[in-house]
């Protein structure tokens, strides 16, 4: 009942955000569960954690291109950077002797960094479950960063859980997965960081409440604030004088110079500015409308609560984000605002969406996605987890031994709500 999550975060907080929303429903479908988050970003402790949940923080990276990393902080070259990772991965599957490890993305690690870490829990024999979103990048893209691992991914994966639904995109189609591989996969659903107020007890909010405020609240964000300055600077500067509040939030990652900039824009314009809210969506259901990049996170949060969307995607170094938005586009579910257009068309768009119904937007939300992904991921890591040390099998056919020391009761109350949650 160990588990061992892995992501290796050289670009915005997503990946790390959808762990912690697996491991929140892990530690509620198993509460004697541990679990081990190892991860690069600095924020994770900032988003709340379960009690089971525990940080190993790796020295972080950062994305320079695809495949291409260096380190954020340590002035060490990407070989030292590299091999320091991969040394403390391996530690701890050593020294936490994980059941299950889920790897977020990347099947062996940024540079091949947890390679050496699978196959030491491989011998040990833990199991591993690679965790996709639903669309990682152009096909042919993906086909040649595969290219020299898409054959051994089935030798050290058991699983691979697809967080999206195929009817958006079907990435085991799409990236050619192996025949082998494509019968390990199962579509999870989309996985949803659900948060509320209370998450921002002591939040100074920068708006009033909506039966208190005379014009609708336009909120923009850009996830981890690396690349989206430029965006957060033209709605500001769109929104004066327009008949909407306008809100900006940056990110943890946004870069010192471009922070101080937003500063002074935000100043200029009179838009409310906040450098990094850590339930960022806990707003979500008290704002009339948002303006954002094409991160999975922040589309499937706005989509799960009905919010009307504006979508100014990401379109270097990968087209991953234009694609979802596309898709969520064709679904009816956002506004997509083309990059190359984002000075003309953003203040247009943005009227747009305030004429939408945010309770018929999520109604139709509802019934083109499903947003049970965090739930259905964590019943089927429980479900291997339980099988590794042989708690599937009845009792009385169990061997005793140190791995197997769990109560009768709990190993029960585990496979039911396995079983209640559509493991």
């Amino acid at each position: 009942m160990r588990f061992l999550f892995y992501s290796h975060d050289g670009l915005g907080l997503g990946h790390t955000r959808r762990h912690l929303a697996v491991a929140a429903a892990l530690a509620e479908q198993a509460p004697e569960a541990a679990i081990l988050l190892a991860t690069g970003a600095e924020e994770p402790g900032r988003f709340g954690l379960p009690r089971q949940v525990e940080i190993l923080k790796l020295p972080g990276l950062r994305k320079d291109a695809n495949e291409k990393y260096s380190a954020r902080r340590l002035k060490i070259s990407v070989n030292e950077i590299r091999k320091l990772r991969s040394a403390l991965l391996l530690s701890a599957i050593k020294a936490f002797q994980p059941g299950v490890v889920l790897v977020d993305k990347h099947p062996f690690g940024a540079s091949g960094e947890f390679k050496a870490g699978l196959t030491a829990l491989r011998k040990s024999g833990g199991r591993a479950v690679l965790g996709l979103r639903d669309i990682l990048d152009a096909p042919e893209q993906v086909l040649q960063e595969w290219k020299q691992v898409r054959n051994l991914i089935a030798d050290h994966y058991d699983q691979v859980l697809v967080y999206g639904n195929p009817g958006v995109f079907d990435p085991v189609t799409a990236y050619s997965f192996p025949e082998q591989l494509a019968k390990r996969t199962t579509f999870a659903g989309y996985v949803v960081s659900r948060a509320d107020a209370r998450c921002l007890q002591n939040f100074e909010w920068p708006f009033l409440p909506r039966d208190k405020r005379s014009r609708p609240v336009v909120l923009a964000t850009c996830g981890g604030g690396e690349d989206g300055s430029r965006i957060l600077e033209c709605f500001m500067r769109c929104s004066v004088g327009a008949n909407w509040q306008a809100v900006a939030i940056g990110g943890p990652m946004t870069p010192d110079a471009e922070l101080a900039r937003l500063e002074a824009v935000a100043a200029e314009t009179g838009v409310a500015f906040r450098h990094f809210v850590p339930h960022l969506s806990a707003l979500f259901s008290s704002v009339d409308a948002i303006v954002c990049m094409g991160g999975y996170n922040t589309l499937v949060e706005a989509a799960d609560l009905g919010v009307p969307t504006v979508c100014v995607p990401r379109v270097n170094p990968r087209v991953e984000q234009l694609m979802r938005a596309r898709a969520f586009e064709r679904l009816g579910l956002l506004r997509l605002c083309q990059p190359e257009r984002l000075e003309q068309n953003l203040q247009p768009e943005i009227e747009t969406v305030l004429q939408i119904s945010p309770g018929l937007l999520r109604e139709r939300a509802h019934e083109v996605l499903d947003f049970d992904g965090a739930k259905r991921a964590a019943a089927s890591l429980l479900s291997l987890a339980l099988s590794t040390v042989g708690l599937d099998r009845p009792i009385s056919q169990r061997k005793r031994n140190g791995r197997d020391s769990i109560p009768e009761a709990t190993i029960q109350k585990c496979l039911d709500k396995s079983i209640n949650t559509d493991g």
